[in-house]
Formats: C-alpha cells, sequence, structure tokens
C-alpha cells in the first residue's frame, strides 16, 4: 500500500514498469524485424502491452489521487517532472528547427558559393542557391513549396482558439464551474481533432497537388519532419484532455487540486506555442 511518511510519498512496489519495459523491447524487436521484411507480429504485441501498461498505470495512480494518498510533496514531484518532459520536449523539437536553420542559412548558401571553402566549385558549380529547394541533385524531382494563407493559416486560428477555450475550461476548474470546465474541454479536444484533420488534407494537397514528400531533399525532410512530428504531439494533447473531459465528466478535480488537468493544458499550451514557430519559419518565411 502507498503510504505517506513524515510527509514524504513512499511508493508501493508496482508491475508495470517491468510491464512497460517488456512492451518497448518487444516493439522495438518487431519494428526492426518489419524493417527487414519480417512482418509486424511482435511489433503488434509489444505495441498492445504499451497500451495495457498506460492504461493499468494511469488507472492506479487516478485512483491513488482520488483516494486521498498522494500529499503536497507528490504534488510538487509531479508539476517537476512535467516540467522537465516539456524541457525535452522542447530540447527534441529545437534540434529539428535547428536542422532546418542550418540547412536554410548555411549549408545552401554554402552550396550556392557563399563560402571559402570551395564547397561550390569543388561539389555543385552549376548549383544556384534557392530556398526552398530540393538540394543540387533535384532530390525527389520538381515541387511545389506550400503556402502559408491557406490551411496552414487556418489551423493557426484553430490551434489559438483551442488555447484560449482550454483556460476558458480552466477557468471554469478554479471558480468550481463544472459544465464550463466541460464545455471547454469538449471544444478543445473538437478544435484539436479538427486541426488533424485538416493537416491530413493539407498532406494529401501536398503529395499529390504539389509533389512535395518525404524525400523531396532538405526541403521535404524537413517540413514533414517538423509538422508531422508536432501533428503527433497535437494528437497526444488531444488524447490527454479527452482523458482529463471523461474525468470531469465523473466528477474528478477540485478547484485547489487538479495538477492533471493543468499538465495537460501546459502541454496543450507548448503544443500552440511550437505550432507558432512552425507557421513562422516553415511555411511564412
Amino acid at each position: 500500500m502507498t503510504q505517506a511518511h513524515g510527509g514524504y510519498y513512499v511508493p508501493h512496489g508496482s508491475r508495470w514498469p517491468i510491464i512497460g519495459s517488456v512492451g518497448l523491447f518487444l516493439f522495438m524487436i518487431g519494428f526492426a524485424n518489419l524493417l527487414n521484411g519480417h512482418g509486424s507480429f511482435w511489433m503488434v504485441i509489444g505495441g498492445a502491452t504499451i497500451i495495457v501498461m498506460l492504461f493499468g498505470w494511469f488507472g492506479t495512480v487516478i485512483h491513488e489521487s482520488e483516494t486521498g494518498l498522494y500529499n503536497d510533496q507528490v504534488d510538487h514531484s509531479f508539476r517537476w517532472g512535467m516540467g522537465w518532459f516539456i524541457f525535452s520536449e522542447v530540447m527534441f523539437f529545437a534540434a529539428f528547427f535547428g536542422a532546418l536553420f542550418y540547412a536554410r542559412e548555411y549549408a545552401v548558401p554554402w552550396l550556392g558559393g557563399e563560402s571559402h571553402f570551395l564547397t561550390h566549385d569543388l561539389l555543385w558549380p552549376n548549383y544556384d542557391m534557392a530556398w526552398p529547394t530540393n538540394g543540387p541533385g533535384d532530390v525527389g524531382g520538381s515541387f511545389e513549396p506550400m503556402e502559408a494563407w491557406g490551411l496552414p493559416a487556418i489551423n493557426t486560428l484553430i490551434l489559438l482558439s483551442s488555447g484560449v477555450t482550454v483556460t476558458w475550461a480552466h477557468w471554469g476548474l478554479k471558480e468550481n464551474k463544472r459544465d464550463q470546465l466541460i464545455w471547454g474541454l469538449a471544444a478543445t479536444v473538437g478544435l484539436g481533432v479538427l486541426f488533424l484533420i485538416l493537416q491530413g488534407v493539407e498532406y494529401s494537397h501536398a503529395m499529390h497537388e504539389y509533389n512535395l514528400t518525404l524525400h523531396s531533399g532538405i526541403y521535404g525532410s524537413t517540413f514533414f519532419m517538423l509538422t508531422g512530428f508536432h501533428g503527433l504531439h497535437v494528437t497526444l494533447g488531444a488524447i490527454m484532455l479527452a482523458v482529463m473531459l471523461l474525468r470531469s465528466i465523473r466528477g474528478h478535480f477540485s478547484a485547489h487540486r487538479h495538477f492533471a488537468f493543468e499538465a495537460a493544458a501546459w502541454y496543450w499550451h507548448f503544443v500552440d506555442i511550437v505550432w507558432l514557430g512552425l507557421f513562422i519559419f516553415v511555411y511564412w518565411l
């Protein structure tokens, strides 16, 4: 049984970490087999094991929280943990933004002759610097760049609106207005799903009308890596908020103790901020 001794939280033994480790191991083995053409059986088994682990572990945490086993020290540690997790996600996207910056501001100009390293003369003397570009070898064939003021602008408005609705829901929770909390979360989840649908439509246009794919040189690879991973994070954030919505409907959270909701809201605001960076540096500039 979980206990608090002298104000310090002592967790009970749990089977979920080892189950999660086994699931991840099977998933990676299966993924390696899939890459080598041997089928995806073990990857599916590993993924299912991870999903079971997530439901079980988070269910245990929710039960412990709702039965009052957590004290202020636990709340403090949860906040630090979520803060470091979001920081790791910031560094994750910083790496891809750094790749875009390096390619756009250094590698492409160097290949176009703006350096003293003879890169242009020795490698591609006929290459004219341009952005967006698929490289001196026209990797992936010709393509058209994505425009900022179509679906990307609409998706920007959607995500900014979702930041407003989740904040409105938070105000409702702090003021004990359960209906406002529920409707605000429902609107946020709906806007997140709409964003993902429109991103799918945008990807379809990119691949079929603009001939832009992950293989379209440095522009195609950075575009799809940044927007694709952001879409994955929007999916994760929408799932987190959907869980908060279900918990809110069941009467969980109070005006003074609702860190799970705050953690999901922090993550959603992080997703919003990353998209603003994407819109400016990938679509607009």
